[in-house]
């Protein structure tokens, strides 16, 4: 037990900054790719079409195995934060663009009747409505990227499920001690989908909630 919780605070560590970050770069990716000049929003969407389009792992082998190559080193934990968080913000910038598609084009026309400049209108205007309406799509990519920091142990990261496969190897009690190990996740499932609820709850408009029949 002090082993796993040792790898699900290293998870944690993993986690959090990923997630925080995947989500500022889901934003900018998104909104670039919605309202930036062209050139602007052909990055953008090249970067969306390669983090979603390489596996993750093979994304992580290329951070840590592969930069060396050309003189950069990257730490186990640097290399996996890096990975899942741009992975993780090709991902929320779908559900950013979506959101950002869904605001009607009068609101832009009259902030601007005001005096507003494109970029104002996109900050105080828009993009408050879009990551609401985004919010319940970017709360599943955090739910995922909760299960795919497993992945960290591929590039030595000894995060939780590191070192229940240690644990696993050294008694050969692998139902027992992975057992526990997916019992940690779910937990930390629960308490993310509880706080993610929550969230969605205060950021909700009055007259906007969908009420169950």
């Amino acid at each position: 037990m002090p082993a796993l919780l040792r790898g699900a605070a290293v998870s944690l560590q993993l986690i959090l900054p990923s997630a925080v970050l995947g989500f500022v770069c889901g934003v900018l990716a998104g909104s670039c790719r919605v309202y930036a000049t062209p050139p602007v929003r052909w990055l953008a969407d090249l970067y969306v079409a390669v983090f979603r389009g390489f596996p993750l792992l093979v994304q992580l082998y290329i951070w840590y195995f592969g930069m060396p190559r050309l003189g950069v080193y990257l730490t186990p934990y640097q290399a996996a934060v890096l990975g899942f968080t741009l992975c993780s913000g090709a991902y929320h910038s779908e559900y950013i663009r979506g959101a950002l598609l869904s605001i009607k084009r009068g609101q832009i026309l009259a902030a601007h009747a005001i005096g507003m400049s494109r970029l104002q209108t996109v900050v105080h205007i828009i993009l408050p409505q879009a990551v609401r309406r985004a919010l319940p799509g970017c709360g599943n990519e955090w739910i995922y990227l909760i299960k795919y920091s497993s992945l960290a142990y591929m590039v030595t990261c000894i995060e939780l499920t590191g070192e229940g496969k240690i644990i696993a190897s050294s008694t050969f009690k692998y139902t027992e001690v992975f057992a526990a190990v997916g019992f940690v996740y779910l937990l930390l499932v629960s308490l993310a989908t509880g706080v993610l609820k929550a969230l969605e709850k205060r950021l909700s408009l009055p007259g906007s909630e969908f009420h169950r029949i």
